[in-house]
């Protein structure tokens, strides 16, 4: 409620609270109503009204009193009630009803400068209010010059008026409400500052999670395939008893169930487009990765010889090499496995392929092809790409193509490229690759929060810098640069011809015929109120208003009296 009051009062927020256009409920409508006339809202009513009232019913209410002073009073009084309720959602049209008040009573001009101040602090821009000044000026001018035939000075000062009682109080108020915005984009730009600094907590949070995740796929996961391997070899051999023949089974099972359990956990753990960090062993090579797993029981040769790889081309191709022998232990328990390395125009070829199991697939859940994701963004960091698909003989392949110079990152693929079907990431060489395998180059999610907000509130606290630095300067100088050209415009026209100087108007003999005066203006200045009928008005130049200074009254074409106008 109190931040309600503000927004009506401050006009903060562009009018106060957000309202629905139109469709609002009856509860909703009953709900403003009682905000609205709320004892906070009435009581600074009341002072308002009050405050502005005052003038108009101390002249219409106090003694002494004509035929119609007190009713048109009490009509003022209501007239300012409407225009106080009326200001909180319409303050322009509230200002022009007080000023169409002063028309009527000229007490009205005290409350002028109150409701353009609260228009400039409740307007959300200043072109409306720019249109309803311009009508008042024009209105104003063509009631009292060419209606009421009030003379130059008479415009002058209700101009003056205008400017210093309407101008200058909305370009104050205006002033404050951009402050008050000012503060509002301060906050928001903090927040949304804040904001970032804990995405980006939250980001460094989810990339250690998916370097984690990484780790333990690639190190536990080849790990656990390969006893996996060995324990399927075991079940498999013809000389080993039928009961530890049971147990291998169930140590692979068991095996198979801690490598599905260890998924379940990197599910959990990864963020797609996380970190890229390796985990192999320290300089280990590809020979070196395939003779630890021939080593393991796994029927894998190298094709080749060991290439002098750069850093990122090494370790993309030794997580080639690692991903496809681990998915091949896992899910072609048996089958042969090659490896080859060749260097070809600048780039190194690493693929690896084999063939179908021997016993066929073993029972198992299916992969969630996870490991090929990453090792898709893995090839693609390095600058290369990766291509899967299953082979010519049945069995599957990988061919991953790595520069040896350090080049950027390919860009991720389109939208049409499909990710590779779930299963074993089997692998052959590049000649036992199906015409139509696709390219699957990788692509990281974007999994921080969206870009550009504290850049949008930092552009948006600069503007409203702008605009209180803009409304400052207007209001300290649009009323000294407008009172200049009125001044500029209005004394050059009132005292052209129409200065009579002091030294001239003593010499002017009593008595002396019209004609014979010398020194006379050749036009007079406005008159002042209650013109005396055979009378001239002369100006000394008084500035600015260069109102009539000296009288010259003739009777019968000759001086009978002259005077200063006090």
């Amino acid at each position: 409620m109190r931040r309600e009051r503000w927004g009506r009062w401050g006009g903060g927020g562009r009018g106060g609270p957000a309202r629905p256009p139109s469709s609002r409920s009856r509860p909703a409508r009953s709900r403003s109503l009682r905000d609205g006339l709320s004892r906070g809202g009435l009581l600074g009513d009341g002072l308002l009204w009050a405050v502005v009232a005052a003038p108009i019913g101390f002249a219409r209410l106090t003694p002494p009193y004509d035929g119609y002073s007190v009713p048109f009073g009490l009509g003022a009084l209501l007239l300012l009630a409407v225009a106080v309720r009326l200001g909180h959602r319409r303050p322009l049209p509230a200002l022009v009803l007080v000023v169409l008040g002063s028309l009527l009573d000229g007490n009205f001009v005290f409350a002028i400068p109150v409701f353009s101040y609260l228009a400039g602090r409740r307007s959300p821009g200043p072109a409306p209010a720019a249109v309803v000044f311009g009508v008042i000026a024009a209105g104003g001018t063509v009631l009292n010059v060419g209606l009421l035939g009030a003379g130059a000075a008479t415009w002058f000062l209700l101009a003056s008026v205008l400017l210093f009682a309407g101008v200058f109080p909305w370009l104050v108020g205006r002033y404050r409400r951009q402050q008050r915005e000012l503060v509002v984009a301060g906050d928001r730009h903090a927040e949304a500052v804040a904001r970032e600094r804990r995405g980006a907590a939250e980001r460094i949070r989810l990339r250690e999670r998916a370097r984690i995740a990484q780790e333990m796929h690639d190190s536990l996961g080849h790990e656990l395939s390969l006893i996996a391997l060995r324990a399927a070899a075991l079940e498999l051999a013809d000389d080993l008893p039928a009961r530890h023949r049971t147990a291998a089974g169930e140590l692979r099972a068991s095996v198979a169930g801690a490598t599905e359990r260890l998924h379940e956990i990197i599910g959990v753990l990864r963020e797609e487009g996380g970190g890229t960090a390796s985990t192999q062993p320290a300089g280990e090579s590809v020979a070196e990765l395939v003779d630890r797993a021939r080593e393991a029981g796994m029927a894998v040769r190298l094709d080749g010889d060991p290439l002098d790889l750069p850093a990122m081309a090494g370790h993309a191709a030794h997580r080639v090499v690692r991903e496809a022998l681990t998915n091949a232990a896992r899910y072609a328990p048996g089958a042969p496995v090659t490896v080859t390395l060749a260097r070809l125009d600048g780039r190194v070829e690493v693929g690896v392929a084999n063939a179908p199991p021997p016993a066929g697939p073993l029972p198992g859940p299916p992969s969630s092809g996870s490991g090929l994701l990453a090792l898709r963004e893995r090839v693609r960091l390095a600058g290369g790409t990766l291509t899967a698909g299953p082979g010519a003989a049945g069995g599957f392949a990988v061919l991953a193509r790595l520069p040896l110079a350090p080049t950027p990152p390919l860009d991720p693929p389109s939208a049409e490229a499909r990710p590779p079907r779930h299963g074993p990431a089997r692998a052959l060489p590049e000649d036992a690759l199906p015409a139509d395998a696709h390219l699957v180059d990788a692509h990281p999610a974007d999994a921080g929060p969206a870009e550009g907000r504290p850049a949008e509130a930092e552009r948006r606290l600069r503007e409203a810098r702008r605009r209180v630095r803009r409304s400052l300067a207007a209001a300290l100088g649009a009323p000294v640069v407008l009172g200049l050209v009125l001044t500029l415009v209005y004394y050059p026209f009132a005292t052209a011809g129409a200065v009579l100087d002091a030294v001239t108007f003593d010499r002017l003999p009593l008595g002396a015929a019209r004609q014979e005066l010398a020194g006379l203006p050749r036009r007079q200045a406005e008159p002042p109120a209650g013109v005396r009928p055979g009378c001239e008005y002369y100006t000394d130049g008084n500035f600015p208003l260069a109102r009539a200074t000296w009288r010259l009254c003739f009777s019968d074409g000759r001086l009978v009296g002259k005077e200063r106008i006090e």
